[in-house]
């Protein structure tokens, strides 16, 4: 699944294309997404200018001068801008055709995404109004985040991931992060001690900004809006590497099913 990382590179992909660019039309050739693409959207979006592009936690928020498409790429969605004229592939599901003879088009082979649409303020919307902070925010503060913490049983790492206490850290990340700070995923958020907590945030910024820097990362379906793969996955310490040996102290990397998805950690360096 998309994180934040892949997210956020995409977004910079692709607001150079489309700011500033009148939106000719709107092709939907499937409505099923995670919630049916609103049958109204073509006509709302179609004669508007694209004013910025933006993103909240996971969701990419493009803002014209009639309203703003909420976007999400769900497990396996992918944005590209090519020419308008290129043939759609089977999971083409929708393009925004622009001024400039090119199209945003978005594939999603799961169908988990979503496009959706709003007149109002974005941030408002219900899928976006009860989110956490931002972790690369200066809002983003480990003491907030221990006091979030305290008397919580789960896991730290199920911690990081919920978007009550901050947004965007995916598995990968949370994985990554955990490691870095020496932190084992299963400890329980509220034996995390106020130290630790700061060094975990300083981490969770430290591998997000990596990641962003070399287009994300790439394990399967994900590409960036050139068709380029996120390089992140050269500088896995833990994430997917099962059986392998760690590259700081060569014990084992170990996995685990922790709350449905697959925890990678080190037994020697997290404690």
């Amino acid at each position: 699944m998309p994180e934040l990382p892949e997210v956020e590179t995409t977004r910079r992909g692709i607001e150079p294309w489309l700011v500033g660019h009148r939106i000719e039309q709107v092709i939907v050739r499937d409505r099923r997404l995670r919630w049916p693409v609103p049958r109204a959207l073509p006509a709302r979006l179609r004669g508007s200018t694209v004013k910025a592009v933006g993103r909240r936690a996971k969701y990419l928020l493009i803002a014209t001068d009639t309203g703003t498409a909420i976007l999400h790429l769900g497990m396996s969605g992918s944005l590209r801008v090519m020419d308008a004229t290129v043939p759609p592939l089977a999971h083409d599901h929708v393009d925004i055709v622009l001024d400039s003879g090119r199209c945003l088009r978005f594939n999603d082979p799961r169908r988990f995404g979503c496009l959706l649409f709003t007149t109002g303020d974005p941030l408002r919307h219900r899928l976006l109004a009860d989110l956490a902070v931002e972790p690369l925010s200066q809002e983003f503060d480990s003491d907030a985040l221990w006091r979030h913490a305290r008397g919580r049983r789960t896991s730290i790492k199920a911690f990081i991931m919920d978007s009550r206490s901050v947004v965007g850290v995916g598995n990968i990340y949370a994985s990554e992060a955990l490691f870095r700070a020496g932190i084992r995923p299963g400890l329980a958020a509220g034996k995390v001690s106020r130290e630790r907590m700061a060094i975990l945030v300083m981490r969770i910024r430290e591998v997000l900004t990596e990641a962003i820097g070399v287009g994300g990362t790439t394990l399967r379906d994900y590409v960036d809006p050139s068709g380029m793969p996120g390089y992140f996955r050269q500088k896995l310490f833990v994430y997917d590497r099962a059986g392998q040996p760690c590259r700081k102290c060569r014990t084992t990397i170990r996995q685990y099913v922790q709350a449905q998805r697959s925890t990678y950690w080190c037994p020697h360096c997290q404690r």
